[in-house]
């Protein structure tokens, strides 16, 4: 069981719900990261007492420094802050809660330096599957999925046979528009697409679950987690966000987890593997649920998921081009400057038009092709880069 965690995107979702299971098991906090909620970052550091705080926006760590004077927590600054408390001496396990693919290096900074991980990140494999679980393999770290449906599949593996496994069920709410068609979203609006039925979360990942993009970017994420290929991954609509993900077995039998929308589930049984501790959420009363419901996804109005499918199976640098349009994208769409639709066709313009099929799978050149990809859309709509 972790005993420390450096909690990288402490003032974000996952991140509070974090200091949530620290709070309730007595974890230790050795290191603290946001990028810019300092007022909220300043009552974590004081409750917990890390060792050091960073923060990714320079002015804003200035303003920290000040705040925190009359303690004695070191506050760092910019992205080799956030990288030092990634590899924070006094954390045996860290959780990386950044959101979008500015997490990739701190994620390897990690795992490089001995520290086991729970991944709340997607895009860390997403953009850079091989390069991580390659880094994994070499330090013999523990990586721990974060993601509700990933720590499901998790879950549910414990205790099955290697070669049982048949394909993984990953299941989706459907996001604010599910049984939409594309002519009925032309207008729609932020605050209609920040409307999730089910899970309260961050804006980014709540657009992205309107897109069905997350649930692409799962697909991918569950491949290079649990080495299965694309063929071998479902995925279920299931409204009522109770089973949170399945495994098929070759007898054809099903296993689930099921559970309360809380992510303090999954985080604390990254945190406290392989124990099962009492928990903060609420007990799933089986009695009160009148239905659950399943449903193929509907991948012509919502074609990011088929997007996603595509890069996996063209692989490389497919999926970094695919999850960095769709960062760009989302950044607009949250600004103002494009409409819900565009985002799905941007990610798509921006996959077919990819020509780097033979680069190799480098540090250097993920951070290229995801670099390049960003900055051509944001400044082709005018958005902040």
């Amino acid at each position: 069981m972790t005993q420390a965690i450096a909690v990288l995107g402490s003032t974000g979702s996952i991140g509070v719900q974090t200091l949530d299971v620290a709070r309730m098991h007595n974890i230790k906090v050795v290191a603290l990261t946001a990028q810019r909620s300092i007022r909220l970052l300043e009552q974590q550091a004081r409750e917990f007492q890390p060792v050091m705080v960073a923060v990714g926006d320079k002015d804003a760590a200035a303003e920290l420094k000040i705040a925190l004077a009359d303690t004695d927590i070191q506050v760092l600054a910019g992205q080799e802050g956030i990288l030092e408390a990634a590899h924070c001496q006094g954390a045996d396990t860290v959780v990386n809660a950044i959101v979008g693919v500015a997490g990739l290096l701190p994620t390897l900074e990690a795992v490089n330096a001995g520290k086991n991980l729970a991944l709340a990140n997607k895009e860390t494999l997403v953009a850079g599957g091989e390069v991580v679980k390659s880094a994994v393999r070499q330090k013999g770290v523990a990586l721990y999925p974060v993601d509700s449906e990933h720590s499901a599949i998790f879950q549910c593996l414990q205790g099955c046979p290697e070669q049982a496994l048949e394909k993984v069920i990953l299941t989706a709410s459907g996001g604010s528009f599910y049984g939409k068609r594309r002519e009925e979203l032309e207008k729609v609006t932020v605050q209609q697409a920040l409307k999730h039925p089910n899970w309260s979360m961050g804006a980014k990942i709540t657009i992205d679950s309107a897109t069905l993009m997350n649930k692409g970017l799962e697909v991918i994420e569950a491949s290079w987690l649990f080495e299965v290929p694309d063929e071998k991954i479902d995925v279920l609509i299931h409204r009522e966000s109770i089973i949170h993900s399945m495994i098929q077995l070759k007898d054809h039998s099903i296993i689930a987890q099921l559970g309360t929308a809380d992510m303090r589930i999954p985080i604390q049984y990254a945190l406290t593997y392989p124990e099962r501790l009492a928990s903060p959420v609420k007990e799933l009363d089986l009695s009160q649920i009148a239905t659950l419901t399943f449903a193929k996804p509907d991948t012509d109005t919502f074609a990011c998921l088929r997007i996603c499918r595509e890069a996996l199976r063209r692989g490389g640098l497919y999926p970094t081009v695919a999850n960095a349009a769709n960062e760009a994208a989302v950044q607009l769409f949250l600004e103002g400057k494009i409409s819900f639709l565009q985002i799905t066709d941007l990610v798509g313009e921006a996959a077919a038009a990819f020509s780097g099929a033979s680069c190799s799978m480098t540090l250097d050149n993920i951070l290229s092709a995801d670099r390049e990809t960003r900055q051509r859309i944001l400044h082709q709509y005018g958005g902040d880069d």
